[in-house]
């Protein structure tokens, strides 16, 4: 299995995309991964391996660069070269942690969309109390979003969740004000209906309280307030762990309390860190592209490689394709 990566994409590249390539090729034997950027900067870092190559390439997306035309533009760019890795057949997946807009061009106009999505959703998996998580489409691929989307979202989301993390008859749940059948605005109204009826476990509206409790495996909302309750969540989880900290660092007295709590805490924020499931998938394109977060550091990075190997290992795009295929026809 090759998988490209955008060496030169995120706060840290190369140097933790590198790291995080050699921690997965130790990992995973059946791995060969193509590095794609600087080669003199990527070799600072790389110990050499038969199952690690470099492409090279000095050209890079900008995070303040306008996506689109800076696909368009930039043809040899890391990150566009490691998406036609895929279309060329070079690669069965392509992972960045570059500007988000511009990966989302890249798998739309280098990639492809599968035939029948409309509108491809960009999926990370949060973490839940309970260390399942669960994963929240779309966070923002879409602002906007028809009842007939949310449908498409909770198909993909609910083969990505059976195949790739293993969870047999995932929960689908819609994100919404209550928890009552015909709570909510015209768009979760009309997607209800189709969601009740459609071949998935729908267990119906969830609010946005009981998400980190594990409520659903699969939640579906439009990528406006998919992106909001994203940024919640890891604003909350800071500002949390910030206090924590002050309040721990506060006098000797609890810093002797933080001394003996330090392993715990360092459990728990490892459990609340939503690196530890891989990045996010951008669902309903031809291959498998992960985009994992612009601070990613090698673990981070090791498991958006992880995700990646596990998507193209269990066909989840082809899986996708056919059951879109079986939807348009019931309709």
């Amino acid at each position: 299995m090759k998988l490209a990566i955008d060496a030169m994409g995120g706060d840290n590249a190369p140097k933790e995309i590198v790291l995080g390539a050699m921690k997965a090729v130790q990992a995973f034997n059946d791995v060969h991964i193509i590095l794609v950027g600087d080669e003199n900067k990527i070799k600072e870092h790389l110990v050499p391996s038969e199952r690690i190559e470099v492409l090279h390439t000095e050209e890079v997306i900008l995070a303040t660069d306008e996506p689109v035309r800076a696909v368009r533009r930039k043809k040899d760019a890391s990150m566009v070269l490691a998406a036609r890795q895929v279309t060329e057949g070079k690669a069965d997946a392509c992972i960045s942690a570059g500007n988000t807009g511009a990966l989302m061009a890249a798998g739309l106009f280098v990639v492809g969309r599968i035939e029948g999505i409309e509108r491809p959703a960009l999926a990370p998996t949060l973490p839940t109390i309970g260390g399942e998580g669960f994963l929240l489409l779309d966070v923002g691929a879409n602002a906007d979003a028809k009842p007939e989307h949310l449908l498409q979202y909770a198909v993909m989301g609910s083969i990505y969740s059976e195949k790739a993390r293993g969870i047999k008859n995932p929960r689908v749940g819609l994100l919404n004000i209550g928890t009552e059948e015909k709570k909510g605005n015209e768009l979760t109204k009309s997607a209800y209906a189709l969601l009740k009826e459609a071949d998935i476990n729908f267990i119906g509206n969830v609010e946005a309280r009981d998400l980190l409790d594990g409520v659903a495996d699969v939640v579906v909302t439009d990528g406006f307030t998919g992106n909001m309750v994203l940024k919640t969540i890891e604003g909350t989880a800071m500002s949390v762990f910030n206090m924590l900290k002050s309040a721990l660092t506060s006098s000797v007295k609890s810093k002797l309390a933080a001394a003996v709590l330090k392993p715990d805490l360092k459990v728990l924020k490892n459990k609340m860190d939503y690196s530890e499931y891989g990045g996010a998938g951008l669902f309903g394109l031809k291959a498998p592209v992960i985009k994992a977060h612009g601070s990613s550091e090698s673990n981070a990075i090791y498991n958006a490689i992880r995700q990646a190997r596990e998507m193209a290992a269990n066909d989840v795009s082809g899986t996708i394709k056919k059951a879109i295929e079986e939807v348009q026809i019931s309709q």
